[in-house]
């Protein structure tokens, strides 16, 4: 199974990716984390890594080369053998160097790459990894890949959502972040891929949570479930730990319960 989390910057997108993907694998699923987002550097951090692995681009040969390498297929050339890994027909994890792979039980986490200094051009050819590894990685029952998106909506231009058996939308409890919800739904269901819902988070009281849920039918969009706000939480994000998981494991289990029931 393979499912995304996208939305509006600042919805808390990496941390709801953190939490389900610990609720999948406190259940015995083995999680394969992907790191799309380009700008957030922060996620191996919440998963508990102390550092990132080798981003996929290098697979590729870097930014320059990933056109020519995705397009051409080639095996060889720039970038040496290690640039037939993702031009496979199918991958599994087992096929990437390992430096590329950071692992801790049964949790993964691959990251496609970063923005890491000004003029650097645009997202695209990260995109196009995304696109690819995403559409390649082949899962098996008991594994689940669960994708951090990039924020906003770009990556729909990219038909990244047409590789995945789910898309859910992070939505926070403001006007701007409702209406991308709306929008997402529209995308995804646009490109024939199956849109699963709403997951609310940063909500501090039930009546709130209550009327972003009738925003959200006004839109269409059903909802998952609901992450309150949690101090602890907000304290991690503030000192770049990990997730404190059990602040909000009972909100995470009811949402992997949502997602299971509607795959």
């Amino acid at each position: 199974m393979k499912i995304a989390l996208c939305g509006k910057g600042g919805s808390g997108k990496s941390t709801v990716v953190a939490l389900l993907a610990e609720e999948f694998r406190r259940r015995g699923w083995s999680v394969l984390v992907v790191d799309s987002d380009e700008s957030n550097s922060g996620l191996h951090r919440l998963l508990g890594f102390d550092r990132p692995p080798r981003p996929l681009l290098d697979l590729v040969g870097g930014k320059k080369n990933v056109r020519r390498g995705l397009k051409s297929g080639s095996s060889e050339g720039e970038g040496g053998p290690e640039l037939s890994v993702l031009a496979r027909p199918q991958l599994r994890l087992s096929d990437l160097p390992p430096e590329h792979v950071a692992a801790r039980d049964r949790t993964r986490l691959v990251t496609v790459g970063k923005i890491h200094q000004a003029l650097e051009g645009c997202a695209c050819p990260m995109g196009l990894v995304s696109r690819e590894f995403l559409k390649k990685i082949q899962t098996q029952e008991g594994e689940v890949v669960v994708v951090d998106f990039e924020a906003g909506l770009e990556h729909f231009g990219r038909g990244i959502e047409t590789s995945l058996d789910a898309v859910i939308v992070v939505v926070e409890p403001s006007f701007e972040s409702l209406e991308m919800a709306g929008k997402v739904r529209e995308l995804t269901e646009g490109a024939g891929a199956k849109f699963l819902g709403a997951v609310v988070n940063k909500v501090e009281s039930p009546g709130l949570a209550s009327q972003v849920s009738k925003e959200l039918e006004a839109r269409g969009v059903s909802l998952l479930g609901v992450i309150h706000h949690h101090a602890e939480i907000a304290a991690a994000g503030l000192t770049g730990g990990p997730v404190p998981w059990e602040s909000a494991r009972q909100e995470a289990a009811g949402i992997v319960d949502a997602v299971l029931a509607g795959r």
